[in-house]
């Protein structure tokens, strides 16, 4: 699977359209994560035609809805993550080289000198929940690394039960609809407009850079 830093991807041309942000919580009528503690945050902060998408994909989902953890994220946030999943990586394989490591972060979290697809505010974290709020087995918990779940947080990953898999199609399905691409070493991570969106669709160049 390609990574968020591979060559190719880097290798696509931003041409920032400076669209504008907005305020999810604001735009349309999503439930929170559990895990965002405040709906004022930068972290509910999208472009605009993001934001209209994830309506369109709401729109799709019939007796679901779409929960809502994180957007926009700052480099130095970016870079904090990086850096503590790069020790906690380090701590378990010492003998790893700094190349290795730096590959296998890349892989779950991206590097912050790239300009990070959350960094764009083209990406999103999000899951699936009931009408009332209660969140879909999706076989992992959000955010979960790929060490604690054995690789279980791959959107195609095999050992998840048949239910988690089906209600992992159903967010794929509407979301790919809305015109979303999935980052897929995470299930929930999607995204418009960066350039692994314009690498996944075949675009020559990618309409958001870092904010």
């Amino acid at each position: 699977m390609v990574t968020v830093s591979d060559e190719v991807v880097l290798a696509i041309t931003i041409r920032e359209l400076n669209e504008a942000l907005v305020n999810l919580h604001e735009y349309a009528d999503f439930f929170l994560h559990p895990d965002n503690k405040t709906l004022s945050s930068y972290s509910l902060m999208v472009r605009k035609t993001v934001a209209e998408k994830l309506q369109t994909a709401q729109g799709l989902l019939g007796e679901y809805r779409l929960m809502f953890l994180e957007g926009l994220r700052p480099i130095d946030l970016q870079r904090q993550y990086f850096e503590e999943y790069y020790e906690e990586l380090q701590h378990v394989h010492a003998d790893w080289t700094h190349g290795k490591l730096y590959d296998e972060v890349s892989k779950y979290v991206a590097p912050p000198e790239i300009i990070p697809p959350h960094s764009t505010g083209g990406a999103v974290d999000l899951t699936l929940c009931t009408m009332d709020g209660r969140e879909l087995d999706m076989g992992v918990k959000i955010n979960a690394t790929p060490e604690e779940s054995q690789d279980a947080v791959f959107m195609d990953a095999t050992n998840i039960s048949d239910i988690a898999r089906a209600n992992r199609k159903v967010l794929k399905d509407a979301m790919i609809q809305a015109g979303f691409v999935n980052y897929p070493y995470e299930f929930w991570h999607w995204s418009y407009g960066d350039r692994y969106w314009a690498y996944v669709t075949h675009h020559d160049t990618a309409p958001y850079g870092a904010v």
